[in-house]
């Protein structure tokens, strides 16, 4: 499905939000700040959104960093995000609650992460997976919803993230939880757009596994990996 294809997700996703951090700490910091920023933006904005705020915070995005800097400056890094007024807030005063009460470290726990402003069940799930290595639960964003409706993989079909991520609950086998988001997302960047998806570059549907696919579509060049 996704062999050969190298997706923005691959090179800048949350998990790759890590590579700039050598603490555990803030490995695991810098990993729920990325998926904070990530909501309606790209993984492109998001990235260099999280780099630029590592320079204002003097080359680590450490807690002590995060709670010693103020508005403008954090303000100034992550201004190409989605939202980023509300973001700016969300981030602040989640670095308060984590020091105040989960001793200075992200929270284990699904429910624990969503405690905070700014973290809904996919950021919790996705980041229990990367920064903690716990598979508890699967992430549902706007690919993993588009695209498992469209293979038809719900009955009825699901209306929201939420009820999309019961149902693959429900049946698929625990040990792909943690694949499965990032398969698919990839998937989606790449192939399966929201709008004219790239049916005649889809393994699914020579396969005859996609019920939605397109046939009489015109050729397009896969990108290269």
């Amino acid at each position: 499905m996704r062999d050969g294809i190298v997706a923005v997700v691959d090179t800048m996703g949350c998990h790759m939000a890590q590579q700039g951090e050598t603490d555990p700490r803030a490995r695991r910091l810098v990993t729920l700040v990325s998926l904070m920023l990530s909501s309606q933006t790209k993984d492109e904005v998001t990235d260099a959104a999280i780099k630029k705020l590592r320079a204002a915070l003097g080359g680590s995005i450490t807690l002590e960093a995060l709670l010693k800097a103020d508005k403008e400056t954090i303000e100034g890094a992550i201004n190409k995000v989605g939202f980023w007024p509300k973001k700016t807030g969300y981030i602040m005063e989640a670095a308060k609650t984590l020091r105040d009460d989960f001793d200075g470290d992200v929270p284990k726990t699904a429910k624990e992460l969503q405690s905070l402003k700014g973290v809904g069940p996919k950021m919790a799930y996705l980041c229990l997976q990367a920064a903690w290595g716990i598979n508890d639960g699967i992430g549902v964003d706007v690919h993993v919803h588009r695209i498992t409706n469209r293979l038809k993989w719900h009955n009825p079909p699901t209306n929201t993230p939420e009820a999309t991520r019961a149902n693959l609950e429900s049946w698929l086998p625990k040990e792909l939880w943690g694949d499965i988001n990032h398969m698919l997302v990839g998937f989606g960047q790449e192939i399966c757009y929201p709008v004219n998806p790239r049916c005649d570059q889809c393994t699914l549907r020579d396969m005859g596994l996609c019920p939605s696919a397109q046939q009489n579509v015109s050729p397009t060049k896969r990108k290269p990996a």
